[in-house]
């Protein structure tokens, strides 16, 4: 059952974040970014389609698509965040033909259709911050075209897991501004510590196991960092999404893919978090009108 979010209670200020994030942004980072587009859609090149960012944060993904060569179409709910996905508009000196930037809620049914239908809709960890995740993924799924593709990044569902990390979301908004980077240290340096406790764990297990001959299974890791670089994004304003991201939904692989299925959808690449804390990935092909 999907729980309501009351949208009115305090938010994670998202465009702050990113503003601090653009000052990080290297080359290697925005190659990053193309790559993972380029990897995961199966892609080599964007030229010749249309690209919607839905909730373009700090607009490094939409950088990636426009110099991949699409066509590119930008919003996100929070003032903040499309003014730092203008600012790298500005940086790349693109015109507006081919990267518009705006204002926009993918909660707002008529903004939604009239954006009209996109060769690719892009919207990475942003639509369980909504409030309403499963409506706001309804709302992107049908911006895709016939044949295109929808490449969407949910929080994975724990179970009571996700429910403490909702209350350690729900904390963060509601602490003065001073004492979040604080929180945010204490609450990420706990979690890395235990990870790396459960790495030496099954480490050292391994080697006892391949003493006695027996078969080690492989080890639960959350490949934080490893993601981040994949991605081009930096680890230290991730962890300040990760841990305020609020608000927070989640959702499991085979909900997901249940729910697009029955719109039309089928799947055509899948990356999980191992049933860990993180985000699944998906990119589905419309190949059917939606039924929902």
């Amino acid at each position: 059952m999907t729980q309501t979010i009351d949208i009115k209670e305090p938010r994670f200020q998202f465009g702050v974040n990113w503003q601090r994030f653009l000052s990080t942004l290297t080359e290697d980072r925005i190659q990053a970014a193309m790559g993972s587009l380029r990897q995961f859609l199966q892609l080599e090149s964007l030229a010749g389609r249309t690209f919607l960012d839905i909730g373009s944060g700090s607009g490094l993904f939409s950088l990636a698509a426009y110099r991949l060569g699409a066509t590119v179409h930008s919003f996100d709910y929070d003032p903040q965040s499309v003014a730092c996905t203008k600012e790298l508009r500005q940086r790349e000196q693109a015109t507006d033909d081919r990267w518009i930037v705006e204002q926009g809620s993918v909660l707002d049914a008529k903004y939604m259709e009239m954006l009209g239908t996109f060769d690719i809709v892009y919207s990475w960890g942003v639509l369980h911050h909504t409030g309403n995740m499963w409506t706001a993924i309804d709302q992107a799924a049908q911006r895709t075209r016939p044949g295109g593709q929808f490449y969407l990044a949910i929080y994975n569902d724990q179970g009571v897991y996700s429910r403490i990390w909702r209350g350690i979301k729900r904390t963060y908004v509601a602490l003065p501004p001073m004492l979040q980077p604080t929180y945010v240290f204490v609450v990420g340096g706990t979690w890395m510590l235990q990870r790396a406790c459960i790495k030496l764990f099954f480490k050292t297990g391994g080697v006892i196991l391949r003493l006695f001959g027996l078969q080690q299974q492989p080890a639960s890791t959350a490949a934080v960092a490893a993601s981040q670089r994949r991605r081009g994004m930096h680890l230290w304003y991730d962890l300040v999404d990760w841990i305020g991201g609020y608000p927070f939904e989640v959702a499991s692989p085979e909900a997901i893919f249940r729910f697009l299925r029955d719109r039309g959808f089928q799947l055509q690449e899948l990356s999980t978090c191992g049933g860990n804390l993180g985000c699944n990935e998906f990119v589905c092909v419309k190949t059917a009108p939606s039924q929902g």
